[in-house]
């Protein structure tokens, strides 16, 4: 009985499989002559496999061509700037309250980071912020002191320039209270810079629970709502000879000495035996 042949499960159901397409030309190298070889030699053939001839544009298909932005070796989308330029011209509102916001992020940062923590255990209405004395200042502050001797503080020292300075001119010892840390770490940078660094002092006291009653030389730049409990403080410990120099705002109670300067730069000097003597003949009359 006839059975038809039996077929491979490969094989093609529908007849002959089609012709294999041709290879891609190959390059082969041409037979070289050696200049050294001898008349009638045969030329010698490359050991190595020949190698394809890549075509220029065969790897990609025919298409537009592609925008600015998107040329090879240019950053971004279309349409976005390249790197370097500028997006536009003007900030714009946004802008300028995104600015303001960051701003005032930065200021509040600051004031948490530095200055708070000496005010913690200082009550609301005797804190003073910190404002570092200008270089007239410290000129008009340190001429009212000429010529003086005896311990100089200040009280409310900062960054420490004005008992750096005072210690320079002679006013020695110099001692700065101060309780902001960050201010104080300032201090002994700022003195170790000058050469005095263990030659002037700079402690972490409140000024308010310093005996006084050995100073002779007061500093005071503090604001005007500080006055007038310091003014107690002071009339009640130093001694007769000590002056209180001031900067930025008056004694609001005392008179003067003498002053220096204008505008900013004015400071108040005040001889402790005049103002007694003063708040004395105050006291009298008021009685009378």
């Amino acid at each position: 009985m006839w059975a038809p042949p039996a077929r491979s499960p490969h094989s093609n159901p529908y007849g002959a499989p089609p012709a294999p397409f041709p290879p891609p030309p190959q390059y082969e190298e041409p037979p070289s002559r050696s200049p050294h070889s001898p008349p009638g030699a045969a030329p010698s053939r490359s050991p190595f496999p020949p190698v394809p001839v890549p075509v220029p544009g065969a790897g990609r298909a025919a298409g537009p061509p592609l925008p600015a932005a998107m040329e090879p070796g240019e950053p971004g989308e279309p349409g976005e700037a390249a790197w370097g330029e500028p997006r536009g011209g003007s900030l714009g509102g946004r802008g300028l309250l995104e600015l303001a916001v960051a701003s005032g992020v930065a200021a509040w940062a600051t004031w948490a980071v530095l200055l708070m923590p000496g005010f913690r255990r200082v009550p609301l209405r005797l804190q003073v912020p910190y404002q570092p004395a200008g270089p007239g200042q410290v000129a008009n502050v340190l001429a009212l002191l000429r010529d003086r001797t005896g311990k100089t503080v200040d009280l409310g020292s900062g960054d420490g320039r004005l008992v750096v300075e005072a210690y320079k001119r002679g006013l020695r010892p110099a001692v700065g209270y101060e309780l902001n840390p960050w201010l104080l770490c300032l201090s002994h940078y700022r003195a170790w810079k000058a050469g005095y660094h263990g030659k002037v002092s700079f402690l972490k006291k409140d000024l308010w629970k310093v005996n006084l009653s050995d100073c002779y030389n007061v500093i005071v730049f503090l604001a005007p709502s500080v006055k007038p409990p310091l003014a107690a403080k002071l009339l009640a410990e130093l001694p007769d000879e000590a002056r209180v120099v001031a900067g930025r705002f008056p004694f609001p109670s005392w008179t003067p000495s003498s002053t220096l300067g204008q505008g900013l730069e004015q400071v108040w000097a005040y001889d402790m035996k005049e103002v007694r003597r003063a708040a004395g003949s105050s006291t009298e009359g008021s009685q009378v």
